[in-house]
């Protein structure tokens, strides 16, 4: 954050009103008598009231409750290998940094303890520019194919008629789009209900980090707490939801102010075009993750959170984050959902605080902004007399790979490789069924069934619980059953999903064995 004056308290100033003139009855009204009427005369009165009636801005379509802090993002290890960026260049550099978690589907008055994924947004200020990581606190996410997500997001919210949340419509898109089904089973999991901060971050969609050479490779990066993610189980997080239901902003801001400042490690997985090829999954497929055996992590920093925000409104509900802000050295892939997000967060935001938002002390970069873009509501930086157009403005020369036969090559498989993403099939169903028999333990399958059993109970259609009982039964028959009969269902028969991608693959005829 830039450097503000900090209040604290009662700070002896003088009361004024908006336009800066000293005011002797901060609670006083202008009438004609000791009953009235009031008089138009009264800047004070009325501007208090003009004021009052505007000074809330749009909440957040999605990730509308959140907590924050300040901080900063440390080069540990030496990456330039991988990319170009300054930020990565010297080991031990340090960027001021704004990181915001956030529940999805939830109101802002909403409990931190929700059941639900949560946000988790880095605002990095490079000598390049602002970096931002928005990420989520799984590795996956229910869809891949970015036409679904505003649909998606109507059946997380209210029901039109009731104005309530419906366990029917919930269940009815779930079960009708089986790829979501790993990031359900971490849902309903205990780590869909973490602990305060304790979480660990992910960017789920694979970027491009580019290097100085000009080549690149595709790229996962990975925050992990330090301290390891804690969870609450579904019954205390539910108590918390009701009895404090700010639970987790309130630990982490506590938490700061008594100097045990929260730390997390960043990691990289990295895989080259060529990997990407012969990968078993689909690169693009933000419903997969890269086993670790194979990519495994890579130690590229620290981001620590050492100072709390001295007014949340301005330094957190007025964060502005979105994947699009990159800087050189780092760039997306094709993942159609990321390219989706690229235009839809900037427009959000432009929205919900304005053409110039990026103009905003918490949201403006470090280093100064030239550019052609100039004037519109809250214009603070004109830049000038600076024309706003080609002028004196030099375009940043950088250094272009020469054109190279294996490249074109990669963008026919890219191109392909996006069709597979709106078939189901059986590799759907392999990383859901390794996180239920390998990675849960008894305990852990036990609560994942009894927490779905708490939500799946309010569905008013048997054929909608039916039908997301066989997407389960598709991951496990036993996992299905147990459910079922917890619900009082009979069993069911499992999805039956298309052949594994591979042979999608080998049918567009772009050289991968079946």
């Amino acid at each position: 954050m830039p450097s503000q004056q900090v209040f604290e308290g009662k700070d002896d100033a003088t009361y004024t009103t908006s336009n800066g003139a000293p005011f002797a009855v901060p609670y006083g009204a202008q009438k004609i008598g000791t009953t009235g009427p009031l008089l138009l005369q009264d800047f004070h009165h009325i501007d208090l009231l003009a004021h009052f009636d505007r000074e809330r801005i749009p909440e957040r379509v999605v990730h509308a409750k959140g907590f924050g802090a300040h901080g900063y993002f440390e080069t540990t290890h030496d990456v330039s290998d991988l990319t170009c960026a300054s930020l990565f260049k010297k080991v031990g550099t340090r960027a001021r940094t704004t990181l915001r978690i956030s529940t999805v589907g939830g109101e802002s008055g909403s409990p931190d303890t929700a059941r639900d994924p949560r946000g988790f947004a880095i605002k990095i200020r490079t000598d390049e520019g602002n970096l931002d990581w928005v990420f989520n606190n799984t590795p996956v996410f229910f869809i891949r194919d970015p036409a679904k997500f505003p649909h998606f997001i109507h059946t997380q919210k209210r029901d039109p008629q009731t104005h309530l949340k419906d366990a029917d419509m919930f269940w009815d898109y779930l079960s009708q789009n089986p790829e979501s089904t790993h990031q359900v089973m971490i849902l309903f999991s205990d780590r869909g209900t973490p602990d305060g901060y304790h979480m660990h971050g992910y960017s789920g969609h694979t970027f491009k980090w580019v290097n100085a050479e000009g080549d690149w490779v595709y790229v996962q990066v990975h925050v992990r707490h330090d301290e390891g993610f804690k969870t609450l189980d579904n019954d205390t997080a539910g108590s918390l939801g009701g009895s404090d239901p700010d639970y987790s902003t309130q630990k982490l801001f506590e938490a700061i102010e008594a100097k045990k400042y929260p730390s997390w490690t960043v990691y990289v997985q990295t895989m080259t075009p060529q990997q990407a090829e012969q990968f078993r999954y689909n690169v693009l497929d933000l419903t997969k993750v890269w086993p670790h055996s194979e990519f495994p992590l890579r130690p590229v920093g620290k981001i620590v959170l050492d100072e709390n925000p001295q007014n949340y409104f301005a330094e957190i509900e007025q964060a502005a984050f979105s994947p699009s802000h990159l800087v050189p050295g780092i760039e997306p892939s094709a993942d159609p959902v990321l390219q989706s997000r690229l235009f839809s967060y900037p427009d959000t935001h432009r929205h919900r605080l304005g053409t110039n938002y990026q103009q905003l002390p918490v949201n403006a970069p470090v280093v100064p902004v030239a550019n052609f873009q100039r004037d519109g509501a809250m214009t603070f930086v004109s830049q000038g007399p600076r024309p706003n157009y080609q002028s004196s403005i030099a375009p940043l020369a950088y250094k272009k790979k020469p054109y190279e036969e294996k490249d074109f090559k990669h963008e026919v498989f890219l191109g392909n490789a996006r069709l597979d993403l709106s078939e189901i099939n059986e590799l759907d169903f392999e990383q859901p069924r390794a996180l239920w028999a390998k990675a849960m333990d008894d305990t852990q399958r036990e609560h994942l069934i009894y927490n779905l059993y708490c939500h799946m109970k309010n569905i008013k259609k048997a054929e909608i619980r039916d039908r997301q009982l066989s997407v389960f039964a598709a991951v496990d028959q036993s996992f299905a059953d147990r459910l079922a009969k917890k619900l009082g269902a009979s069993p069911v028969q499992p999805l039956k999903a298309a052949p594994a991608a591979e042979l999608v693959r080998v049918k567009h005829n772009i050289g991968f064995k079946a």
